[in-house]
């Protein structure tokens, strides 16, 4: 699955460009070899944090996600510490004031050694991922293991994984391994979105 070709006079599109300035201007670095998390070497690199913890970077990745996964009737939002913290809290917090509010969680990369011992946080007391429709949400995607990953920790709760989004795709793989998952992937920006430069 992928976000439809918006209308270049759309408030969606609008968004959209500006969202692509601010990850411009704040996250995106060119020229310098850099070591991803998924342990390639890249000549360009996204830190998606400065943007995502920039007032309206926030509000623009929260307002575009929901437009994208509106259609899938999703109950919770959220995937592994750390990048998907901040993105599924905004997506939280915006929807609230729409019609189908969409509750957050996070998913721990290891269980804490004290406490509930839960690899995913943010749930109440007696509740639970079981039954429910959930989207998985990263900042950056390069090969997609991060969110496979968080996707089998939540599929194995008894939840349904409805679709993978990232507000960045690397565009180097991820899209296969989704589909090899069966996760659908709804990418917000491409690295295509950005020149070289």
């Amino acid at each position: 699955m992928t976000m439809q070709t918006a209308d270049p006079a759309s408030p969606q599109e609008a968004a959209r460009r500006a969202l692509i300035a601010i990850v411009r201007e704040r996250s995106y670095r060119y020229g310098t070899e850099i070591t991803l998390a998924s342990g390639r070497k890249s000549l360009f690199y996204f830190n998606m944090k400065p943007t995502m913890l920039h007032p309206e970077g926030s509000r623009l990745i929260a307002t575009l996600v929901l437009e994208a996964i509106a259609p899938l009737q999703a109950d919770y939002i959220g995937g592994l510490e750390m990048g998907a913290v901040p993105l599924a809290a905004a997506a939280a917090a915006v929807s609230a004031s729409t019609e189908r509010p969409i509750t957050a969680f996070f998913v721990r990369k290891q269980a804490k050694e004290h406490g509930t011992r839960s690899l995913i946080e943010g749930l109440a007391s007696g509740e639970t991922l079981a039954g429910k429709r959930v989207v998985i949400i990263e900042d950056v995607t390069t090969t997609g293991g991060s969110a496979i990953k968080a996707a089998d920790i939540v599929r194995a709760e008894s939840a349904t994984v409805v679709a993978v989004v990232t507000v960045l795709d690397r565009q180097e793989g991820a899209d296969e391994a989704f589909a090899a998952a069966g996760l659908p992937f709804i990418p917000i920006l491409r690295r295509g979105d950005f020149s070289a430069g």
